[in-house]
């Protein structure tokens, strides 16, 4: 009964960590044609293999200023097969 109890507790805690990692995630912002945007590092791109056609992808970078941030927009994928 204790080893239930621990377990369960355990459990909980590890799932309000993973709510409080998620909150502190950057705002996604679509993008605009004309946008300016200030990248000075890219951190994390949508693999674009995994879809075929148009649909949306996401990239999280760091500005000049070092603020992390998302955007998203509409992509072409390349996981299309020309199989004949």
């Amino acid at each position: 009964m204790k080893t239930l109890v621990v377990a369960l507790s355990l459990s909980l805690a590890s799932t309000v960590t993973l709510a409080a990692t998620d909150q502190t995630a950057p705002p996604v912002t679509q993008y605009e044609y004309g946008v300016h945007l200030d990248i000075a590092r890219v951190v994390q791109m949508t693999d674009l293999t995994t879809f075929c056609g148009v649909g949306p992808a996401q990239m999280t970078y760091e500005d000049s200023q070092m603020q992390t941030k998302t955007i998203e927009y509409l992509v072409w994928g390349t996981g299309c097969k020309n199989d004949y």
